[in-house]
């Protein structure tokens, strides 16, 4: 695996704690609080954990990263999954690397995880496009919203 080379996101800096060993880069994910292969989209979902916490409020305690979930008889891994203080799934959202362009593809991948979870929201982002919908499941319809709300007004 090729040395990681950070590239500038649309989303606020944070200080991460990287690591180095031989030519591999490591990221402290601050939630799982262990060290990560730094992937491009693990790069990614690091900072939108941290928008989530810092800029729109997400308490840290009710995010699960890379949640294991069955689909067609196959394991699959949500990449965040945040639940509100009952317990209840409210949003999935779905990171993709800088380099992998938003598609129809990543919206079907995230609606698919949601058919199991029913989450009233979905996010899908590559770090430089972010995309938000808020879904209702009685009536089978989907808004875009062009800011994702803070976790208080979700």
């Amino acid at each position: 695996m090729p040395i990681f080379n950070p590239t500038s996101l649309n989303l606020p800096h944070h200080p991460f704690k990287i690591t180095q060993r031989d030519d591999l880069y490591f990221i402290f994910d601050e939630i799982r609080k262990k060290h990560l292969v730094l992937t491009p989209e693990e790069w990614v979902r690091q900072h939108f954990i941290r928008y989530l916490i810092k800029e729109k409020n997400f308490p840290a305690s009710l995010l699960q990263i890379e949640g294991g979930l069955s689909l067609n008889q196959t394991r699959k891994r949500s990449d965040i999954l945040v639940y509100d203080n009952l317990g209840e799934k409210i949003m999935v959202i779905e990171c993709k690397a800088p380099s992998v362009a938003i598609t129809q593809a990543t919206f079907d991948q995230a609606a698919r995880y949601n058919s199991v979870y029913k989450a009233r929201w979905l996010a899908v982002s590559n770090g430089l496009q972010h995309y938000y919908a808020q879904i209702d499941h009685t009536n089978a319809k989907f808004l875009f919203v062009a800011q994702l709300p803070d976790y208080k007004d979700l």
